[in-house]
């Protein structure tokens, strides 16, 4: 997961008996649109089990509150100023009377720093998530505390609403040193803004204060939400990739220890989220928040088990990514790590008669969990430090471990100097398979159906462990569903790939788009997870090769005004011009005069200083300001550009439409490491070239982009920076043929991206098949999204009776339609 703004249960034939419906009409005698040719005699590429997954990173907010079950927000008091600037060890917490948090000797764990000091007669009120604690009338919830109490205390704990009770209050007698009480509730009511109190009648010290709903995932003890978990279950997922992102590899890279002082910020470290959960740390999270590692690498594993995935766990290579750039020269932590690794594995795969064997049997699973693959890093922005240290991993776990795929990564983005240098690496290094990320515009996902078709077959496997496109629209999903049909047409290559971020919480969402949306009280599936859950369900056993007719290649110019912006950064320009190739001046402004010919459609604060038009704001965002003709084309754009103040550099716009369709040339982004231009198109940004390189801050750079036709170059200080050729076609209609062996159906999927239908003929190549076709289709209006309160994109089934060896078949304007054909 990179630091950047912004992530189906029926299977096909379950749907078809919930309605038959019939199929599109045809227009009689007219022409095709569109032609589909299968060869099914031809070999193509085999689909793992695997091809599909998830990935989990606890983002939005999606484990404390979210997936883990637990109702209680900063159960053990340990919410600190330290990791959120709005956190205090009683957040969430009312006190009614006297109480103090404490951290000293007397506390419950050493991992377990804080614990309640409640005076006699007061009680303490937790608020939960979202609005509250969510409790359903006749369900029942199970309490528990850790306690320190004089002889002769009682616990009163109830759960209540501003209307009243919501559940009969419980009495719990308390005394002597730390021990674990239960109690349990059945709701009278419905509500979803509940409290828990618990109040005491003598001084005592309270810790790991919890509700748990008994109904949880599976059932399981310490377990899952299950609405949430039944959602992500129903993808059939592959594989679970945990626990992040970002999550993993960032924060400081100090051990856990009193020595450190209890380090808060610091990589994820699996060891510290196992074992009782009243051993287990709290830590900061890099989202923004605390995580309580509840939900630890064990209920990982069990989770996985439990949907009948493969577990892929991803561990730190002590090398910083996202954002960051901190590689550790500690040889002694960067061993320890590799230790660690070393005895994760033990810990999912070992013998109950070994060391961490023991402890997951301890735990309650003596058998293995059977792991096979596992991530070393992610996202990292230091290549050749990154890949040092991943060698020295993979190397440990080949001499122990010579059966687990040890999985690389490329970088944070799909192209650049970041993802050259790693590919190139692992390529020389023989690793197996390799991690890529990107999130770009729904334009880049239809324009680059063909990515993997040049990949080298006998080099790495490719790994898709994050992808989304910028939104979560239907139009979004679309897109992401034509990108998908060329993954599986390269089936070979693409052996792994899992949308992302899964889950988000709508009340604290750091990252956008998500799959699957919730609050305290319901879940929802966005478009883009109907999306998965249709290829998900329907993905088949191996790719049947077909075509299909196209859309030409994009003709004509680039086009646009030309535009100035600032990012968190303020900057100076100067000096513009703009000519046309034959040298006609069209623009020319030193800012001697007014600034009437630019118009401010950003953010930011700009002014005319010494001759100078500054942007002075250097915590706005895309401070944009525009000038010239959108026709304008084939000219050369000139302007010196300096750096005041701020993160970042400066970004000089060109081929501008208005405020969401632009080309710029960011220098210096990505917290001044990188510089790269993108190119938006409806508001979602794609990258089209990219190199490392940071601005010096007080340094004028002159800045030239010659635009001729649909080629740009770029110079940089009179030396020529680089150069990229915007000529692919944003192709919206997509198909890919595969073949489940247990049915023996053809299964044709077809996206159709446009406002049109498409009437297409489909050429079988002469199969043997029935003359119907089991169908289901998802469509809508590209703007619709799925919410709480109305789910626009549903799968729709229906039968279609007129398919032969070559037939003609409408799909909808704005559509994913999977037909499963029989072959007899």
């Amino acid at each position: 997961m990179s630091p950047t703004p912004f992530k189906i249960g029926l299977g096909l034939a379950a749907l078809l008996t919930a309605s038959v419906l019939p199929p599109p009409a045809a227009q009689a005698g007219a022409a095709t649109d569109y032609t589909i040719t299968v060869a099914p005699d031809a070999a193509g590429p085999a689909i793992d089990d695997t091809m599909y997954g998830v990935f989990f990173e606890d983002i939005n907010r999606a484990a404390d509150g979210g997936l883990y079950a637990e109702l209680v927000q900063n159960r053990s008091f340990e919410y600190s100023t330290a990791d959120n600037a709005g956190y205090t060890p009683l957040t969430s917490w009312a006190v009614d009377g006297t109480a103090q948090v404490v951290n000293d000797a007397g506390r419950l764990h050493e991992r377990n720093r804080n614990y309640l000091s409640l005076g006699a007669g007061s009680a303490v009120t937790n608020s939960g998530y979202n609005t509250g604690i969510r409790v359903e009338k006749g369900k029942r919830y199970d309490f528990s505390v850790w306690a320190r109490a004089e002889s002769g205390t009682t616990l009163t704990v109830g759960i209540a609403d501003a209307a009243g009770p919501l559940a009969t209050a419980r009495q719990v007698a308390a005394t002597g040193g730390w021990r674990k009480y239960t109690a349990t509730f059945t709701a009278e009511r419905t509500s979803s803004r509940g409290r828990l109190t618990v109040a005491a009648t003598r001084a005592a010290a309270l810790d790991m204060v919890s509700l748990f709903p008994r109904d949880t995932y599976k059932n399981q003890p310490n377990g899952l939400r299950k609405d949430l978990a039944e959602k992500i279950e129903a993808l059939k997922p592959g594989f679970v990739r945990f626990p992040g992102g970002c999550l993993v590899n960032t924060g400081s890279m100090e051990d856990y220890s009193e020595a450190s002082g209890w380090q808060r910020k610091r990589a994820y470290q699996w060891k510290d989220t196992i074992g009782p959960v009243e051993q287990r740390a709290t830590n900061a999270n890099f989202w923004g928040y605390n995580q309580s590692y509840g939900l630890g690498y064990y209920e990982y594993f069990r989770f996985a088990e439990d949907v009948g995935a493969m577990p892929l766990p991803v561990v730190p290579a002590l090398v910083t990514g996202c954002g960051q750039n901190r590689a550790t020269d500690d040889e002694a932590l960067l061993k320890r790590h590799i230790q660690d690794t070393l005895d994760l594995i033990e810990f999912a795969n070992g013998p109950v008669t070994s060391t961490w064997g023991r402890k997951r049997a301890e735990m309650g699973h003596p058998k293995p969990f059977g792991l096979t693959h596992i991530g070393v890093g992610n996202e990292e922005n230091l290549p050749v430090p990154f890949y040092e240290r991943f060698v020295k991993f993979r190397t440990a776990i080949e001499a122990k471990y010579p059966d687990i795929t040890v999985v690389s990564n490329s970088g944070p983005d799909d192209t650049g100097t970041t993802f050259d240098t790693l590919w190139r690496l692992n390529r020389e290094g023989g690793v197996a398979m390799v991690d890529e990320h990107y999130y770009n515009s729904p334009e880049w996902f239809l324009q680059n159906n063909d990515r993997y078709d040049s990949y080298d077959r006998k080099g790495p496997k490719v790994f898709l462990g994050e992808y989304a496109s910028q939104g979560n629209t239907w139009g979004n999903a679309l897109a992401e569903a034509a990108f998908m049909t060329g993954l599986e047409r390269n089936a070979d290559v693409v052996k792994l790939a899992s949308y992302a971020p899964l889950l988000a919480n709508e009340d604290a969402t750091q990252w956008r788009p998500d799959m699957i949306w919730f609050n305290n009280r319901a879940s929802w599936g966005s478009t883009s997870y109907e999306v998965q859950k249709l290829f998900m369900n329907n993905t088949g056993d191996r790719v049947v090769p077909s075509t299909a007719t196209g859309t030409p290649a994009v003709s004509g110019p680039i086009t646009g005004a030309v535009g100035l912006s600032t990012w968190a950064t303020s900057a100076a320009y100067d000096d513009v011009r703009v000519t046309s190739a034959d040298g006609t001046t069209l623009l020319s402004d030193d800012f001697s005069g007014d600034t009437s010919r630019w118009k401010h459609v950003g953010a930011g604060s700009w002014s005319v200083q010494d001759g100078q038009y500054v942007q002075t704001d250097a915590a706005a965002e895309n401070t944009l300001i525009t000038a010239g003709d959108p026709a304008w084309h084939d000219y050369d754009l000139r302007v010196k550009a300096t750096k005041k103040s701020g993160r970042e550099g400066f970004l000089v716009a060109f081929g501008v439409k208005d405020t969401g369709n632009h080309y710029w040339w960011n220098l210096g982004g990505w917290g001044n490491t990188q510089s790269a231009v993108e190119r938006a198109v409806n508001g979602g940004k794609s990258t089209l070239l990219t190199k490392a390189g940071s601005i010096e801050t007080g340094r004028t750079y002159d800045i030239e982009i010659k635009v001729r036709g649909r080629q740009v170059s770029l110079y940089l200080d009179g030396a020529k920076w680089g150069e990229f050729t915007d000529d692919k076609a944003a192709e919206p209609f997509r198909q890919v043929v595969t073949e489940d062996e247990a049915t023996g159906d053809l299964i044709v999927k077809v996206v159709n991206a446009q406002d049109a239908a498409a009437r297409t003929t489909v050429d079988l190549g002469g199969a043997d098949v029935g003359p119907r076709a089991r169908v289901v289709t998802l469509a809508g209006d590209r703007s619709a999204v799925n919410t709480e309160a109305d789910t626009a994109i549903t799968p729709v089934s229906s039968t279609f009776s007129g398919v032969s060896q070559r037939f003609t078949y409408t799909f909808q304007p704005n559509s994913v339609t999977f037909l499963r054909i029989r072959q007899r």
